[in-house]
Order: C-alpha cells, then sequence, then structure tokens
C-alpha cells in the first residue's frame, strides 16, 4: 500500500518559504540600522551647529562684535563701507539681556573712539536707539562749549583736525534738538554765558554731569551726536574699535549727502573696490 507523504505540522516553514522569510528579516534590520544611522547623524552634526553657535555668542556677547560704519561723521577717522571688530571686553561685556556690565580692565578717557547705544531719538524711527560710534570729548565734571566752531574744553582750546577744514553745514544752524541743553547749562561761570539759542557751532557751557560722556563725530559738521541727543550714560557703552577688517567704496544711493565722502561707479564695489589700504588698519 502507498504511503500518503506527510503534512507539515502547522507553524512550521517550508524549506521554500525560509529563505524568504530571512530576507524580510534581514530587510528590516537593514531599515532599523539606516533609521539608526541617519538618527545619529543627525544629533552629531545638531550638537555641533549648537555648539558652534554658542561658542559664537559668547564671544560675541563678551568679547568681539563686527560692527559697519553707515555714515560720514567719523571721517576720516572711519570711512562709510568700513567694517570693524569692537572690543567689548576693555570697558566691560554687557550681561545677556540686561544693561548690566561685567568688570573691564580700563575706563573711558578722552578722545577714546567708543562704541554706544545712543540716548532716545524720537526722530529717527523705527530704530529710536541705535548703536553708534563716536569720539569720546567730555568727561564727568567736565566743562564743555564751543564759540563759533571752536571746541573748548575747561576753557582751553582744542585741536580742531578734520573739523575746522570741512565746514559743509553752516555753524549757525539751529535745532529744536538742541534745546536739552538747557538742562546742564551754567550761567554766570568765567567761560561766559550760554546763547539764548544754542547753535551747531556756538553752545554751552555744558557741565557733564556723573556717570555721563559728550560724543562728538570727526566730522563734526556732518555729525549728529551729544548736541543733539544729549550726554550718553555709562551703562550704554558697549566697547572700543580694534581695527578695520574690510573696506570698500559704497556705491549709489540716492539717500547719501555730501557727509557720506566718495562713492563709486563700479559695478559690485564690494569686490571691485575695495580699499586694500584700509584692511588691518587700527582705529585710534
Amino acid at each position: 500500500m502507498a504511503k500518503r507523504a506527510k503534512r507539515p505540522a502547522a507553524g512550521s516553514t517550508t524549506p521554500a518559504s525560509a529563505p524568504r522569510s530571512n530576507a524580510v528579516a534581514r530587510a528590516r534590520a537593514g531599515n532599523a540600522k539606516k533609521r539608526s544611522s541617519s538618527g545619529r547623524w543627525f544629533w552629531e552634526n545638531f550638537k555641533s551647529l549648537a555648539g558652534a553657535i554658542i561658542i559664537y555668542l559668547f564671544v560675541r556677547t563678551l568679547f568681539v562684535e563686527a560692527y559697519r560704519i553707515p555714515s560720514g561723521s567719523m571721517i576720516p577717522t572711519l570711512l562709510v563701507g568700513d567694517w570693524l571688530f569692537v572690543n567689548k571686553l576693555a570697558y566691560g561685556p554687557t550681561i545677556p539681556f540686561t544693561n548690566s556690565h561685567l568688570p573691564g580692565y580700563t575706563d573711558p578717557k578722552h578722545g577714546d573712539v567708543i562704541v554706544f547705544v545712543s540716548p532716545y531719538q524720537a526722530d529717527n524711527a523705527p530704530d529710536f536707539t541705535p548703536t553708534l560710534v563716536k569720539r569720546l570729548i567730555g568727561m564727568p565734571g567736565d566743562t564743555l562749549y564751543m564759540r563759533n566752531g571752536q571746541l573748548y574744553l575747561d576753557g582751553i582750546a582744542q585741536h580742531q583736525g578734520f573739523a575746522a577744514s570741512n565746514p559743509v553745514k553752516d555753524p549757525t544752524l539751529t535745532d529744536p534738538d538742541f534745546t536739552w541743553q538747557h538742562s546742564i547749562e551754567i550761567k554766570g561761570s568765567r567761560f561766559g554765558p550760554p546763547p539764548a539759542q544754542p547753535t551747531l557751532g556756538t553752545w554751552g557751557p555744558l557741565v557733564i554731569p556723573a556717570n555721563h560722556y559728550f560724543m562728538m563725530g570727526d566730522n563734526r559738521y556732518c555729525s549728529k551726536d551729544s548736541r543733539y541727543w544729549g550726554v550718553v550714560p555709562r551703562a550704554n557703552i558697549r566697547g572700543r574699535p580694534l581695527f578695520v577688517y574690510y573696506s570698500y567704496v559704497p556705491g549709489p544711493d540716492p539717500a547719501a549727502t555730501d557727509c557720506d565722502g566718495r562713492r563709486s561707479d563700479r559695478a559690485l564695489p564690494a569686490i571691485t573696490d575695495i580699499r586694500w589700504s584700509r584692511i588691518g588698519h587700527w582705529v585710534r
């Protein structure tokens, strides 16, 4: 009598289906491995990027920050199109999200070129407190005044330099913003009475309050400075420019004025009209 072939037991694998099952298992394991590898790649790159951002913010907050010169108020010391590194450690770095400072290794002094946050400027929308760069002219307790464009510090005439040879604006110009000066004027002093209406070239004498500084641009007839918006609190000081790391002659701009210096007539001036001689120039 012929024997019947045995049926495979329930749940058993036939020789034909075994390789197929093994292939599916291997494919699933391979996909899991790829997903795990992709996840590790993403996480490692995310950590590297996050670390780089944290280091950048740390250095930018405490040590050095880049700054671009947008106007001609500091000509010839700084030109429109100069890019600077600013030393934030010198006067004490600002604690993030506050207006408080960590200790610095020096204090502001006469003649320093300083980067600072401007006092409120109602006519400078949308940035009412822009970051500016000017020269420190008056320290706390100083008496400052100008007569016919000549600046005096405690009765001593100061060197005029470029300002005397570049009177772009009329020194008799008046402005409503000058009226703030009356709050710190002194009358009956040996320096003479203050004018009833301060002008661009004749104002004061003013006594600079404690913990405040009087800032002016080197290009004085083209500078909107402390004469307009007042003295700068110590807490607003952000740093001291180090050197120019890049500079080019800017192209035409409808908003440009005679105060901004030369404009380039070349295409792509940031590449074709670089001021090579200014790269590495230390700011003094």
